[in-house]
């Protein structure tokens, strides 16, 4: 039975270049791997007409010979069969990469566990007050995370004398095996990939080498933050491995909210009620800040739904000097309910006002906290 065409089985045009070549056999790879489709001799077969196919046309001087001849120009170059010098010549690990992991050992090389390795970073959900957020706090909270186990300095083992190479993977950390033209490593279940192992255990951390404790940690919120803000306490995460450094803490910021004021970047907003008469004449009352009370001059003529604006009494800027500005929007009530006399003086007045009304635009009055009985 005649082979066939190398183009054909990768599915590209002789005029491919090397990065189309390598991304076409990688597709076909992924599909036919035997490991995806155990059992399926067909497709196995199909892995390694593909692999054959582009160990030719990824070669330069095969790939000349065979443009000239056809499969008899590189039959004498050991093309022909997945046995001896084939079997190491495609190189998996440049067409494959990181993408099964540990899959993969390729070129015969030996892969070497290491035992000391960095702490995992740790997470912690924090929600604060509103008031909290703009000024700052500072806070105790308490954290569970792996510790360096004391009694056996982080070496695992009763006597000290630390792990001894792992008798099934002879200190590799991974089981080699055979699978069609190339080996596979796996990481030994022995050792956990770390190449060694602890004949006496420490009775504390029971080789773990680390121990679960819970710890408190005192939490400085700077002034200004935000929603999501993340915090990091570099080195105060989970302790490493057989004495490995340790991962970071991130504190995560959840802001409770404020019953009277809404944040809006650094400015600060909310919505105060004021009569027809101080609309109208104009009046300075006094409303309440976010760190007290502050003068809010309302001037003559003032619409309702107007927003006046009180500068520097906002968030601080985060690690910065200044601050934003606190925008106030007005209300003008009007009476549900006025005396006899009440009612006259407004009639009266409303005889000598002319008001047009013509429609004004919707939505201009948004939702307005009680604050007032």
């Amino acid at each position: 039975m005649s082979k066939a065409d190398y183009y054909e089985v990768l599915g590209v045009t002789r005029e491919v270049s090397d990065q189309e070549l390598k991304s076409a056999y990688r597709k076909l790879a992924l599909k036919f791997h035997p490991d995806r489709n155990p059992g399926n001799h067909a497709a196995e077969e199909k892995f390694k007409e593909a692999s054959e196919a582009y160990q030719v046309l990824s070669d330069a001087d095969k790939r000349a010979a065979y443009d000239r001849y056809g499969h008899a120009g590189v039959s004498a170059a050991g093309a022909g069969g997945f046995g001896g010098p084939f079997a190491g010549s495609v190189d998996l690990g440049d067409i494959f990469g990181d993408l099964f992991g540990e899959m993969f050992n390729v070129g015969g090389g030996q892969q070497r566990g290491t035992r000391q390795r960095r702490g995992d970073d740790l997470r912690y959900d924090l929600t604060i007050d509103f008031e909290d957020a703009v000024f700052g706090s500072e806070t105790e909270v308490k954290i569970r995370r792996w510790e360096t186990c004391e009694p056996c300095h982080g070496s695992g083992s009763a006597s000290g004398r630390g792990p001894s190479v792992c008798p099934q993977c002879h200190g590799r950390g991974q089981i080699r095996y055979q699978q069609g033209f190339f080996s596979v490593a796996r990481t030994c279940t022995t050792c956990a990939g770390t190449g060694s192992i602890i004949n006496d255990p420490c009775p504390i951390c029971r080789g773990e080498t680390r121990v679960s404790k819970e710890l408190k940690l005192n939490v400085k919120v700077p002034p200004g933050v935000e929603e999501g803000t993340r915090i990091r306490y570099a080195g105060e995460g989970d302790a490493g491995r057989s004495a490995g450094p340790n991962g970071d803490l991130y504190v995560i910021l959840s802001i409770r909210a404020h019953d009277f004021f809404e944040r809006e970047g650094h400015n600060l907003h909310c919505v105060i009620p004021i009569s027809f008469p101080q609309a109208a004449l104009g009046a300075e009352i006094e409303i309440p800040a976010i760190d007290g009370s502050v003068t809010l001059k309302i001037p003559e003529g003032t619409q309702s739904g107007r927003e006046l604006s009180i500068r520097g009494r906002g968030v601080p800027f985060l690690n910065e000097r200044g601050r934003g500005d606190l925008i106030v929007k007005v209300l003008v009530q009007v009476p549900k309910k006025l005396s006899r006399a009440q009612r006259e003086l407004v009639a009266e007045l409303a005889e000598s006002l002319i008001v047009d009304n013509k429609p004004a635009s919707p939505g201009l009055l948004e939702k307005m906290k009680d604050l007032f009985n």
